[in-house]
């Protein structure tokens, strides 16, 4: 600032006499630019306002809450508890990753907070359409999310109890339409039991019998419904993937000797599922699981033990940072969008099960784990 002013100090002419004629002949000019100038600058200011109380196509993904899954949640009970079996204490942290979404329908972001996130280097702004689907209302997508939660919690105490061989049975009940209607002669409630004939008590047998026939073609289905055993024609269709689904959404109702309780709040979607299942398998086995460890982790997870995608890996990647993470689980399928966004001092470590996740936690545990792969590796070899 000090030199433009001596600038303009020195610009202006000597002068002769210094009166006030000529003062305003000097500072006229200067006067003019300047009011234009302002003018300017409050039409901007006005501009701006108006588009920033505009709503905007726009959804901003931001690192969410972290919450240790190993501990308590705001209501100071266990996250994870067990009753009925004994259990053993635990040491470090399990942290769930979450990503805060502003934006979608009922909650429009403005384009400050659009502008905001393309010029953070964690903040994402996504076009709706990518994040939501046509014409979801909140309460929509607020009830799909906790629906997806509480599947999720299903699906890790069947895949951590199968992965310590403990007696579980899992039960395929139809919790809605994945498009937007049930396929005729299904209702919702449904148990599936078998296709054409072959018994399906898990979603791995349900996909593979369905892969026998082509995409558009009936399949028999056994159902419970209502305390009665029947069987229905349903008309199979072609999944995003190409592959042959019913086009209905699952919810496994685990069965099992004991009670498990996954209890949380305000926290939806899927993707913490193999972090619950993480947490229930340290329960329930003596020693710790993280070898009082700090870990992270995220992905989906199948009755079956089968670690999926999830989205906003990027975001999750800083959370854990923030909240002190050395190691982050990440789901092998996720890698692409992982390498060269990890945060410095963070080690990755990629899986695609329950099992795999669970042998490199014991490895890095006992001090080892030299070779476990990072998501480098694991793109390398999936070639």
């Amino acid at each position: 600032m000090g030199e433009d002013v001596s600038a303009v100090d020195r610009s202006e002419p000597d002068g002769a006499a210094g009166g006030e004629g000529g003062d305003a002949r000097r500072r006229g000019p200067w006067r003019s630019a300047a009011g234009a100038l302002g003018v300017c600058f409050a039409a901007s200011l006005l501009l701006l306002s108006l588009l920033g109380a505009a709503g905007t196509p726009y959804a901003v993904e931001a690192p969410g809450p972290v919450l240790d899954v190993l501990g308590d949640g705001r209501d100071g009970e266990p996250l994870i508890s067990v009753v009925g079996r004994e259990t053993y204490p635990t040491e470090g942290s399990l942290d769930l990753l979450t990503v805060s979404t502003s934006g979608g329908p009922g909650r429009d972001v403005v384009l400050a907070q659009v502008v905001s996130a393309w010029l953070d280097p964690v903040e994402e702004a996504l076009p709706v359409g990518r994040v939501f689907a046509p014409d979801q209302t909140r309460e929509d997508v607020d009830e799909a999310r906790q629906a997806q939660m509480s599947s999720s919690q299903q699906a890790a105490t069947a895949a951590a109890l199968r992965e310590l061989d403990i007696p579980v049975d899992v039960r395929l009940r139809v919790s809605g339409a994945a498009g937007e209607e049930l396929p005729d002669g299904l209702e919702p409630g449904d148990v599936i039991t078998a296709v054409d004939g072959r018994p399906a008590p898990t979603v791995d047998d349900l996909r593979a019998s369905l892969q026998e026939v082509e995409p558009g073609a009936q399949v028999r289905l056994g159902l419970e419904r209502d305390g009665a055993d029947l069987e229905v024609a349903v008309t199979t269709s072609r999944g995003d993937d190409g592959r042959t689904v019913l086009g209905v959404l699952l919810d496994p109702e685990v069965q099992v000797s004991f009670e498990v309780d996954i209890s949380i709040d305000d926290v939806g979607g899927p993707s913490a599922g193999m972090v619950f299942a993480l947490g229930l398998v340290d329960l329930l086995t003596p020693g710790s699981l993280t070898g009082g460890q700090h870990v992270a982790g995220t992905g989906t997870v199948s009755a079956e033990g089968a670690v999926g995608p999830i989205g906003g890996i990027r975001q999750k990647l800083v959370g854990a940072s923030r909240a002190g993470a050395e190691v982050f689980l990440a789901p092998a399928v996720n890698c692409d969008e992982v390498v060269g966004h990890v945060p410095d001092g963070m080690r990755v470590v990629a899986v695609s099960s329950l099992e795999q996740a669970r042998s490199a936690l014991e490895e890095l545990a006992d001090g080892g784990g030299q070779e476990l792969p990072g998501c480098r590796e694991a793109l390398a070899a999936a070639g």
